[in-house]
């Protein structure tokens, strides 16, 4: 794929509306983040969304395409369903298994969003990898923990399903969750409630370790990286942003420190001793660029204080969502996954 296919599809993605931002932004005035991302919270409590992002189809098996994909339902009483990415040329082994969790800050996009589409087929073919894409249902329709639910399902789903993709070709006791921003959030608490059960009830997929892209957690107080961001009008992701897409998506009355929000407000270390009694293994992708930065090397140093085997992958300058839309980041992802995580 072209570097001016990745462009296009960048600036129509959720970045694109948070780049719509910075026209409001003044020396000496605020954002308003309805306006700023286009949308309107209704009485009933859900949410009007003017800007839907490009979406892209599966591509099935008489596809000229590297990567076929095709999608499934999971539950249709939700409804949530996944996208499975599978490499067309590959070896007869059967190859390790990502489910991916999109991001959007709990209220955007899908697993069809071109934006996220794109980079599944490129995990799955630089990484030999079966991908699945779990869309789980948005906030404020349906507020935290509704998108935890859905992606633990999502793993029960996909140990019961007969489906020839993921029985003949996915390595069930080779399985890694990975997520972005919120997805990274999503991936996260998911590996938190799968270490927590107490018998492996996922079984006979065997979660080997987390891949946490700028993943998404706040806090009531602002980090330094916040502060200092704060007032940069190149910044991808205002603090009035998070915090409206905070307010969206957790229960009516939590605060910033909900464990939701902020792991490092609460005592984890049951499930945390849990993770490193696994062994499993977690990256945390980050850049300076990014507000959410300093939340992101917490999450690491709690990991590293609980004795998880953690990578901490942090880079200078940057954005959020730079993993995503930028492909010589996505390509540090890409060599992660295949030199330490395979």
């Amino acid at each position: 794929m072209s570097l001016l296919l990745h462009k296009n599809v960048f600036t129509h993605s959720l970045l694109s509306l948070l780049l719509l931002c910075l026209l409001l932004i003044t020396s000496n005035s605020s954002i308003d983040p309805y306006k700023a991302l286009n949308i309107i919270l209704n009485p009933n409590g859900t949410l009007t969304r003017f800007n839907k992002p490009p979406q892209s189809p599966p591509s099935p098996h008489h596809s000229p395409v590297s990567v076929l994909s095709k999608d499934l339902t999971i539950n249709p009483s939700k409804p949530t369903w996944a996208r499975i990415y599978l490499p067309r040329h590959h070896s007869h082994r059967k190859l390790p298994l990502i489910v991916f969790f999109h991001g959007g800050g709990f209220i955007f996009d899908s697993a069809a969003s071109t934006y996220f589409h794109d980079f599944c087929v490129r995990v799955a073919n630089f990484t030999e990898s079966v991908v699945v894409s779990v869309d789980y249902r948005l906030a404020p329709e349906h507020r935290l923990p509704a998108a935890y639910d859905d992606s633990v399902e999502a793993l029960h789903w996909i140990k019961a399903t007969d489906d020839k993709w993921l029985t003949r070709h996915a390595d069930y006791s080779r399985c890694y969750l990975m997520g972005e921003s919120a997805g990274g959030n999503i991936a996260y608490n998911a590996g938190l409630r799968v270490a927590a059960a107490e018998f492996d009830d996922v079984r006979p997929l065997k979660i080997r370790g987390l891949i946490l892209i700028q993943p998404f957690f706040g806090g009531s107080k602002r980090t330094s990286s916040e502060l200092r961001l704060e007032q940069n009008k190149n910044m991808t992701l205002p603090l009035e942003i998070t915090d409206l897409m905070w307010n969206l998506s957790l229960p009516v009355g939590a605060d910033r420190d909900h464990v939701y929000s902020n792991p490092t407000a609460h005592d984890c270390s049951k499930v945390l001793d849990r993770m490193r009694v696994l062994g499993w293994r977690v990256a945390v992708f980050g850049c300076d660029g990014d507000p959410l930065v300093d939340r992101e090397m917490q999450l690491v140093n709690l990991l590293r204080g609980k004795g998880v085997h953690v990578v901490g992958q942090f880079y200078p300058g940057g954005r959020h969502g730079i993993f995503i839309g930028d492909p010589s980041m996505s390509n540090k992802v890409y060599d992660l996954i295949t030199t330490s995580f395979h």
